[in-house]
């Protein structure tokens, strides 16, 4: 079993319920959800003008490699009507892996750990709200 971070994001539509449908569909895919943070509302970064994100960060456990993760986590999005337009542009959810383990991964569709997620409060924040011990052992 592997230990997984992954940050949640929506600013479309009804936010808090596509958080919650993203959850669920990470559930029914097989993820255990072992904590979740709490919905934090922030402003977005980079891209068009657009409307506030609420963000959320879980731990979850499961037998999926970080590829097949990814592929769930990029169906899931789909599923929830997420369409790719704009780049850092609007969207019903985001699903980012944060962290797999202590593993990192270079491939040309995943990086692992996320390369921005240390410069982004709207990660870090919920992070380290369900993990501090993590967020400071990231710290530089």
């Amino acid at each position: 079993m592997s230990t997984v971070y992954l940050a949640l994001g929506s600013n479309l539509g009804d936010r808090l319920q596509y958080i919650h449908r993203a959850i669920a569909e990470l559930k029914a895919c097989g993820l255990k959800v072992l904590k979740l943070s709490s919905v934090v509302e922030t402003e977005p970064v980079g891209g068009p003008a657009q409307d506030k994100y609420f963000n959320a960060v879980l731990k979850a456990s499961t037998t999926l490699s970080p590829e097949e993760l990814h592929v769930i986590t990029q169906t899931v999005e789909y599923q929830l009507g997420r369409v790719k337009k704009i780049i850092n542009g609007p969207r019903v959810i985001d699903i980012d892996i944060l962290l797999v383990d202590d593993i990192k991964l270079v491939t040309p569709k995943l990086l692992i750990p996320h390369p921005r997620m240390l410069e982004r409060s709207f990660v870090m924040r919920p992070l380290e709200e369900i993990d501090p011990a993590l967020c400071a052992s990231l710290k530089p």
